[in-house]
């Protein structure tokens, strides 16, 4: 018979705590306190790693998760700025990529896939066909190892003009 008073007395104690916490918790979610957050003050992925991370979204069609990504690795690495602006040329939002692709030769003037990618947009909308031309040159020169892409991109563009 005591046993059974000690036991009704523990769990009404431990209903009373938990009825408390419960309370506890509600005041703190209705009233907007947060509750505590892990924050992680050093980014464990490398540039390069946020860049593979972003090419892994990008061919799974999640170009706004892989556009995070690159800005990501841009921070520390200027071929990043190519693949945002393969983004926004892929959501049709060519003044976007323009100026990525822009700022990718200008971080990285030697970067011959960014004047190859910058004329092929020029030639996509029809327009700064002689500036086309002379990034597709410039691609040329800069990586002759690619020239057959590049030739192509030219020859293109020549036929548009």
């Amino acid at each position: 018979m005591e046993e059974n008073k000690i036991l009704d007395i523990a769990h009404k104690k431990v209903t009373g705590i938990i009825c408390l916490l419960s309370t506890v918790y509600c005041l703190l979610f209705f009233m907007g306190c947060a509750l505590p957050r892990i924050i992680v003050l050093h980014d464990p992925l490398s540039p390069e790693e946020h860049l593979n991370l972003g090419v892994t979204y990008e061919k799974n069609g999640e170009l706004d998760n892989a556009l995070k990504e690159y800005i990501k690795a841009s921070k520390k690495l200027p071929l990043a700025y190519i693949y945002m602006g393969n983004i926004y040329f892929q959501k049709n939002e060519c003044d976007k990529a323009e100026f990525y692709y822009k700022k990718a030769i200008k971080k990285e003037p030697g970067n011959a896939d960014a004047y190859n990618n910058l004329a092929w947009l020029y030639f996509i909308k029809r327009e700064n066909l002689e500036d086309a031309e002379r990034l597709a040159l410039k691609a040329i020169e800069l990586n002759p190892a690619k020239k057959a892409i590049y030739i192509d991109t030219l020859e293109k563009i020549k036929g548009l003009r």
